[in-house]
């Protein structure tokens, strides 16, 4: 069991990353949940890995959040799976492009599909969940409380 020290550190880090995520293997997908502007950092951090030339090689990786399991890494192909979220630094570029569109479109209780959009034969669903702007990223993780 973690301390208290523990889980207020682990709230700290939701807080900074700006959403939360967990990967489900049952229905085989990722879902992160945040206000637009928490969605807008993941669009951020896809396009920041994508602009760094160090990220060039294939399986170069970054991993995201507290516990470090969203991982975004580079490939040969379009891949969102059990994994990672990776392609080439031009595709986590468009995919960076596609989220941050659809999540100017978005309202409060929409849920954005991106599979199809980006990685159609991927195994596993990208799922954005757009929450209310005062949403706590770090609730939505019921082993830090």
């Amino acid at each position: 069991m973690p301390t208290e020290k523990v889980n207020e550190a682990t709230r700290r880090e939701w807080r900074e990353l700006g959403f939360f995520y967990e990967r489900n293997d049952v229905t085989k997908e990722w879902l992160i949940r945040g206000s637009r502007a928490g969605l807008f950092r993941l669009a951020q951090a896809l396009l920041e890995y994508s602009k760094n030339p160090r990220r060039q090689p294939i399986s170069e990786h970054d991993h995201l959040g507290p516990y470090m399991y969203l991982k975004i890494g580079t490939w040969s192909a379009r891949v969102i799976d059990n994994h990672w979220n990776a392609g080439t630094l031009e595709d986590l570029s468009t995919l960076s492009a596609l989220i941050a569109e659809r999540i100017s479109k978005a309202a409060e209780g929409d849920a954005l599909l991106l599979r199809a959009a980006y990685a159609p034969a991927s195994p596993y669903e990208l799922r954005l969940d757009v929450s209310g702007d005062g949403f706590d990223p770090a609730t939505a993780d019921k082993a830090c409380w």
